[in-house]
């Protein structure tokens, strides 16, 4: 199933089946894409309308995590689990973007025990409507977080509804023989930067690597330049919906961004990220803007000639410790099948045994919690843990810093269309301004 096209369309799949007069099934053959969803695992955890049934022995994990180095990971953690606890754990992978644009149905359905997800105001929203499971009693079982990252499993009326297991910083990426090859020079200004971007260009280069075919990429950049112009606060009150897209402030960040476009690899709407970090790979472009996880791209042997700098400094005042650094995770069924197992595996998710196992499978991410040993990081890793450290605020990121529905039907269009045609700034501000008045006051 596609994302959702309208804000009706995308309320009408809050609406159970149930309340709103219609079955499950009608509701997604009546949706565009269906075709898309039918042939991922999601709707075997969302088609059984009993209450009971599963094994004692086993729990039932949805997850996202399809691209191959951390669904690699995630066999091995869950292994783990079931070796430590005799328990059998049913993993229900579907693909990344589908599972994101689909949670809304997912959760209403049956979903699966336990599901990957995200922390921030995508974990609230859901935890807020009832589509979550409460586990504070398994924060009162589990140790080594930072208030930070129990803040951020936090829902608005003060339970736990997530467990945070990895986490990684937004920067920009290159690979240090091509910066050495040419003798280019970290950028600490904007205007640094860009002479970077034309210097990288006369060398035959691609600037920056750029993708935004799956929607959300492009909103890495939105989010950053937003937080070095206009600062931390009011970028999470635009989130939130209390600031008004129309502003001054806002025009200036997409006027920013369109100077910049030049710079950027053409074509992103029809590439993903993976192809776009395969161009830095390759040693086809200079740089990149995105998460730690741009990693997975690179052999082993090519991770040490991996390097990233925070995004240069635009406005003094402002400075550039802000950054975007979101928090992956767990979340519980409101229901779930076999709940004691499902407490178990949301416990041992939480705890230093599966922290110690992702250390050593993917040098991309980085454990959120602080007792697991992190001997192993690579030199890449502990720059990143460095940079998340020193950040003055850090932000989720923009599709989890806001409701879905805003993200989903506005925001991805809305870029996407700014990426096609940048010069109507006005415009584009004026029609997100107004689809988010309808959004924000429902």
């Amino acid at each position: 199933m596609s994302r959702p096209r309208s804000q009706a369309e995308y309320l009408a799949r809050l609406v159970p089946p149930s309340v709103a007069g219609i079955n499950r099934r009608s509701l997604l053959a009546g949706a565009a894409g269906t075709g898309a969803l039918l042939g991922t695992g999601l709707l075997a955890g969302c088609g059984d309308d009993s209450d009971s049934g599963g094994s004692s022995k086993d729990v039932s994990l949805g997850s996202n995590q399809s691209d191959p180095k951390p669904k690699e990971v995630l066999v091995k953690v869950t292994d783990g689990f079931k070796t430590a606890s005799g328990v059998q754990v049913a993993v229900n992978t579907v693909d990344h973007n589908t599972f994101q644009e689909n949670i809304n149905n997912y959760l209403q359905g049956k979903p699966d025990d336990v599901f990957t997800w995200f922390a921030g105001y995508r974990m609230r929203f859901f935890a807020q409507k009832g589509l979550a499971g409460d586990v504070s009693d398994v924060w009162g079982k589990i140790s080594g977080y930072s208030d930070a990252f129990k803040k951020a499993s936090t829902g608005d009326d003060g339970k736990q509804y997530f467990v945070p297991a990895s986490y990684y910083p937004w920067a920009v990426f290159y690979r240090k023989s091509v910066w050495q090859q040419h003798g280019y020079q970290v950028p600490t200004t904007l205007d640094q930067f860009t002479a970077l971007g034309e210097q990288m260009k006369k060398d035959g280069l691609t600037p920056i690597a750029f993708a935004d075919k799956d929607g959300w990429p492009a909103m890495g950049t939105f989010d950053i330049l937003n937080l070095r112009i206009n600062g931390y606060q009011f970028h999470v009150d635009l989130m939130a919906g209390k600031e008004a897209w129309t502003s001054d402030k806002v025009k200036k960040v997409f006027d920013t961004w369109a100077g910049l476009l030049p710079l950027h690899q053409p074509d992103s709407l029809g590439r993903t990220w993976q192809e776009a970090a395969q161009s830095l790979q390759q040693k086809k472009s200079g740089m990149y803007l995105l998460g730690l996880f741009v990693g997975q791209q690179f052999t082993n042997e090519e991770q040490s000639d991996l390097d990233f700098f925070t995004f240069p400094e635009i406005d003094p005042s402002i400075g550039a410790k802000a950054l975007d650094a979101p928090i992956d995770g767990y979340m519980m069924a409101r229901k779930p099948k076999n709940e004691d197992n499902a407490r178990k595996l949301m416990e041992y998710f939480g705890g230093k045994t599966a922290g110690d196992i992702t250390v050593k499978s993917d040098p991309t991410t980085l454990v959120a919690n602080t007792s697991a040993d992190t001997s192993g990081y690579t030199a890449l890793q502990k720059k990143a843990a460095e940079l998340v450290g020193s950040a003055t605020e850090i932000a989720q990121f923009l599709d989890r810093d806001t409701r879905p529905d805003f993200a989903s039907t506005v925001m991805i269009p809305a870029i996407q269309q700014f990426i096609k045609n940048p010069k109507d700034i006005g415009g584009l501000t004026s029609s997100i301004e107004n689809q988010k008045k309808s959004i924000f006051t429902d």
